[in-house]
């Protein structure tokens, strides 16, 4: 384990983990539309960013700071979105360095919308799960601004994902015209927790799509 601790300003509240040595990069992780920052996979995938010399901002969105279950409503997207901004202004204090922005499923598309919105937000991005469309509604497809999206971006999918197949995510980010990558978990679902999954290689992988 790296070194964390409880961190909340500028309405941004979650877990900061400080790595050894000097600041550098970063990144801010979030959470999917049932969960929240404690999430088994964001934990672990601080811990290995941390130790490998970024600092890791892991944060709640609004909609889990304002209730403690309960699914985010449409209507308060755009808060998401706004929090995700408010949380990387906060690491730009902290780190010198480039920052990347990463999220599980509804974090991760509110994540995308983002950085679609406003180039340059951050440095790359790292979805873990992208919920693609409604588990059953192919056509219902949640990727009308992926043609804006001009960030390095990794994409970590379960074969065995109900809200999207892996062909689905290859011809999506196909649309993308910055670097991307998929980084497939063989049999897992959209919680990943299943399957083979190196988390360390996928760490590696989005610290090569950040140098890029």
């Amino acid at each position: 384990m790296t070194d964390s601790a409880p961190f909340e300003a500028e309405g941004v509240r979650g877990f900061l983990h400080r790595p050894d040595g000097a600041a550098g990069a970063g990144v801010v992780l979030t959470h999917g539309a049932g969960g929240n920052c404690a999430a088994p996979l964001l934990v672990k995938a601080a811990d290995l960013f941390s130790a490998a010399g970024l600092h890791v901002l892991r944060v709640d969105l609004p909609f889990r700071q304002r209730r403690p279950s309960g699914p985010p409503s449409p209507s308060g997207a755009a808060g998401d979105r706004a929090g995700l901004r408010s949380a990387v202004a906060v690491l730009r204090t902290i780190v010198p360095g480039g920052i990347i922005l990463g999220g599980q499923s509804y974090g991760g598309r509110q994540a995308t919308m983002l950085a679609a919105d406003e180039p340059g937000l951050v440095e790359a991005l790292l979805l873990f799960s992208y919920p693609l469309h409604p588990p059953g509604k192919p056509e219902r497809l949640r990727t009308e601004h992926f043609p804006r999206l001009r960030v390095p971006s990794l994409f970590v999918h379960g074969t065995a994902d109900p809200f999207g197949s892996l062909t689905e995510l290859r011809q999506a980010v196909s649309l993308m015209p910055a670097p991307t990558r998929v980084i497939p978990v063989e049999q897992a679902g959209h919680d990943l927790r299943r399957g083979r999954f190196d988390l360390a290689a996928v760490v590696e992988a989005s610290l090569e799509q950040l140098a890029r």
